[in-house]
């Protein structure tokens, strides 16, 4: 059997009643050590202080009770008040205060041998297999990793979180003799991934001891991360009606060359990921720093004038069936057709030159478009993998004019054609694809040279692959490279977040 109870004096003397009856006994007295005992070795029957320090008996109880080896195991509760001896919802007998010790060894005799030999799971090699698992509404997952810390456990928990379907969140917490040595949750890692477990409270956790072997990824003491994460979270429920919802979306009302020169890092990163994304969400996903303070920054910016913000997500369906542009939009068009055309008369399709440093990327850009409503495929799109110049596709913004995509390569065997191409076009999207750094080189020729037309107005589409993401830092040191561009990421294996993400971008393209 296993005692665990604060009072070290009952302990004992409880452990020394049942000697007598030849009752073997372990002493636990915080939870942290009972459940780790409990676990090593499961006993027959559990004798728990109700509030029994970092632990307390229900909780206990309900840990045990959530696992396969230890789910046998019968409790019973011991009360220090007569209103905790009154609960009724316990899973197992209650011992009102005073305990009357004696009565208590025979009762723990009288359980044990009714239990077959055949339920005891415990064996050799038990110990080295012995997992936890259990729900975060029972054992919040900071005091389960107070508990291994304390108990210096290795091994990995598995966290997840439901809302009625498949799992929406998984996340891993590896730790290495009690320490956090590394956590992730999905494609974030470190810090920002531990803070984000931490808040949750709804879902369930398992634990499975053995060898971890990753490399750490966390510099801080473990007792540090757990303390600033509780804070984040806390300050989070505090000022949580003041902070953006994840689901809005959000746009940056100022140029960046007039920002101040010295801003926060926290403040630059929010920033930067504005340039590529407008949901709330997306933002706190692609920034490096914590969850909690990139919300503030953007409540900050919001209140200060710099960003708008827009509570209702995009409906994509009514947005599909009246098309990608409002009424305004189209007139706002003609008139820059008209103003910037000799001969107003004619109105024609506004050009949009496309830079492509890859002829597959030109023609996986010209379905998606072709997908858009009002969008039609051109001339080139059969053309494959061949580098050519021609139409690409067409958009149409109302019905009286469009948006006519011209494809010109960024080989620099067409380089004379990329400043008449460029002459007189609403705005210059260089396409890249694959890695940042590579593909900015591709078009980087090009750029330089359509930059110095009249009113360039230069942006970057970036077309993501299957499971690929791109971090802050990639963006940070190849989107400096171009002081007046704006970057649009766009996700090829997501047809619905694309057509979001590209009305948006030819939104701003537009005048």
């Amino acid at each position: 059997m296993l005692i665990a109870d604060g009072d070290h004096q009952r302990a004992k003397r409880l452990a020394a009643v049942c000697a007598n009856l030849d009752l073997e006994t372990r002493v636990a007295t915080h939870g942290a050590t009972a459940l780790e005992i409990a676990l090593a070795e499961p006993p027959e029957v559990l004798v728990v202080q109700l509030g029994l320090p970092l632990i307390d008996g229900v909780q206990l109880g309900g840990i045990l009770h959530a696992n396969p080896r230890t789910n046998s195991v019968e409790l019973i509760f011991l009360a220090d008040a007569e209103a905790e001896a009154a609960q009724t919802e316990l899973d197992g007998e209650v011992v009102a205060p005073p305990a009357d010790l004696d009565a208590l060894a025979r009762r723990v005799q009288t359980l044990i041998e009714k239990q077959s030999p055949s339920e005891d799971e415990s064996g050799p090699g038990s110990e080295e297999s012995a997992g936890v698992e259990g729900q975060l509404s029972q054992l919040p997952l900071p005091d389960l990793l107070q508990l291994f810390h304390v108990s210096q456990k290795t091994g990995v928990v598995e966290v997840r979180r439901y809302s009625g379907r498949p799992p929406v969140e998984a996340g891993r917490v590896l730790l290495r003799g009690g320490d956090i040595v590394h956590v992730e949750v999905g494609s974030i890692a470190g810090a920002k991934a531990l803070y984000r477990l931490l808040a949750w409270d709804r879902g369930e956790f398992n634990f499975q001891p053995g060898a971890v072997s990753v490399a750490d990824t966390l510099d801080k003491p473990t007792r540090v991360l757990l303390r600033e994460g509780q804070r984040h979270n806390e300050e989070w429920a505090r000022r949580a009606a003041n902070l953006p919802p994840m689901d809005a979306y959000v746009r940056l009302r100022v140029q960046r060359a007039s920002l101040p020169m010295v801003i926060h890092p926290l403040t630059q990163e929010v920033l930067l990921v504005l340039e590529a994304y407008s949901r709330v969400g997306d933002v706190v996903d692609h920034c490096s720093f914590p969850d909690y303070p990139v919300l503030r920054t953007l409540h900050t910016l919001i209140d200060r004038g710099m960003v708008d913000l827009r509570n209702e997500s995009i409906d994509k369906d009514r947005e599909a069936a009246a098309g990608l542009f409002s009424q305004a939009r189209g007139e706002r068009l003609q008139e820059w057709l008209g103003s910037n055309r000799a001969d107003s008369s004619k109105v024609r399709d506004a050009k949009l030159l496309v830079v492509a440093g890859d002829p597959a990327a030109a023609r996986e850009f010209a379905r998606m478009i072709g997908g858009l409503p009002g969008g039609v495929t051109g001339s080139c799109e059969e053309s494959g993998p061949i580098e050519r110049v021609g139409t690409l596709a067409r958009l149409a913004v109302d019905d009286q004019v469009g948006i006519e995509l011209v494809e010109v390569p960024a080989d620099p065997r067409f380089a004379a054609l990329w400043p008449l191409a460029g002459n007189g076009a609403l705005g210059i999207l260089m396409l890249l694809s694959g890695s940042v750094a590579a593909a900015v080189e591709t078009v980087r020729p090009a750029a330089e040279v359509l930059r110095k037309l009249p009113r360039a107005r230069i942006f970057h589409l970036l077309l993501l692959d299957k499971s690929e993401t791109v971090g802050p830092e990639a963006l940070r040191e190849n989107l400096s490279l171009f002081d007046e561009s704006s970057l649009f990421l766009i996700p090829m294996e997501n047809s619905g977040t694309a057509q979001v993400l590209l009305r948006e971008m030819f939104v701003r393209i537009l005048p």
